[in-house]
């Protein structure tokens, strides 16, 4: 649906902008155009020249992908170009309707990915972020793993992180489906985070999702050991506020989740305290701040991470108001070799409620790039 109506902007848009070109031949002396009756001079002709641009480009560039400074050029078009309707108004006053929409249309850009939007926000703190990591991380040596049960270890081996400069921070890129309950609706999302390791370490997970046809975006932020989850929807309607300290804790076993799944790179300079539970187990403590939360760790036969279970994890309310505590896992599905790494490519996360387990979200990682300085090396 969304697709829809953007694809639908953009068809309203290009016309919108072709037929400024009307003003144009005419300023110009290209055409007689009978449907123009009020004289336009070359000074007029450059005016809708410019119009026609604006709004062109901005057709275009929602389009191709809409960056983030969108709005600016679709703001600039609606004013120009209802400045040369003006000039013209008897013949071109129907125009309006279109600048009307156009205006609309900036203002969503404005509050989705402008200055006051989630976007921006992760921008700026991802940014941040990154520029607070080691610049020149030491190599990880195979000695460097003789504290880890063996499980761990010829997991670190097999993903390539040996002989490597240890990770201080990820970003990756994703896209997936989630849902609120094992009988809600599916909805279809993409995402991308940025992950720092180390003493202070940082996760910022930014996701767009689409429910009953309506955009949502939810940005989840975690430093200090704090965390917060905000959601909204079209970018205007609060719908997910939660914080405090179930939220913490919550978001610090993610951040183990990731550290252990995502970054194997760099679990030997984690707080973790390992068990080794059998050839296949392993129990991790692991403890940021005040924050203590345990999990287990299950390889399959090859020594590739099949699974992370815990029960430190609380599951929250549609509305982010109250949680409730519940068995949390995350199965792996797949992994692909990538300039001597092996990247996760696919799991899931799932809650046990009463009735069993059920799959609430499903992952594929469309990119993951280690040791990221900013947000453009990555592609970010």
């Amino acid at each position: 649906m969304e697709n829809v109506v953007r694809w639908t902007v953009v068809v309203v848009l290009t016309v919108h902008g072709l037929i400024h070109l009307l003003g144009v031949a005419k300023g110009f002396g290209w055409a007689d155009v009978p449907q123009l009756k009020a004289p336009i001079g070359t000074r007029s002709g450059l005016l809708w020249l410019l119009a026609a641009a604006l709004v062109l480009t901005a057709a275009v560039l929602l389009a191709v992908g809409a960056p983030t400074w969108w709005w600016l050029v679709a703001a600039a078009a609606a004013v120009v170009s209802q400045i040369a309707i003006v000039t013209s108004w008897e013949d071109a006053k129907a125009g309006t309707v279109l600048n009307v929409l156009l205006a609309v249309v900036a203002a969503y850009g404005f509050v989705s990915v402008g200055p006051p939007s989630f976007h921006a926000r992760w921008d700026r703190q991802a940014s941040e972020a990154l520029t607070d990591v080691d610049a020149a991380p030491p190599v990880l040596l195979e000695e460097d793993l003789s504290g880890l049960p063996e499980p761990l270890a010829t997991y670190v081996r097999r993903s390539g992180a040996v002989g490597k400069p240890r990770v201080t921070s990820l970003y990756a890129h994703f896209h997936g489906r989630i849902r609120s309950g094992p009988e809600a609706a599916w909805m279809p999302f993409t995402g991308q985070q940025v992950n720092t390791f180390g003493e202070r370490p940082r996760r910022l997970f930014l996701m767009d999702a689409t429910r009953s046809g309506l955009p949502v975006t939810v940005l989840h932020e975690y430093a200090d050991a704090t965390a917060a989850m905000r959601g909204r929807v079209l970018s205007l309607v609060t719908v997910v506020d939660a914080s405090g300290e179930v939220m913490d804790r919550g978001e610090t076993v993610t951040v183990f989740n990731e550290l252990v799944v995502l970054a194997p790179g760099a679990i030997v300079d984690a707080p973790v305290r390992w068990t080794s539970l059998d050839a296949r187990r392993v129990r991790g403590d692991f403890t940021l701040g005040d924050q203590t939360v345990s999990a287990e760790l299950v390889f399959d036969a090859d020594g590739d991470l099949a699974d992370f279970v815990s029960e430190d994890r609380s599951r929250a309310s549609e509305d982010g108001k109250s949680f409730v505590r519940q068995t949390w896992s995350t199965p792996l599905s797949g992994y692909r070799d990538s300039d001597g790494r092996r990247l996760l490519t696919s799991g899931e996360g799932r809650w046990k409620d009463p009735k069993g387990w059920f799959a609430y979200i499903e992952l594929e990682f469309d990119a993951i790039d280690y040791n990221v300085r900013s947000l453009e090396a990555a592609g970010g």
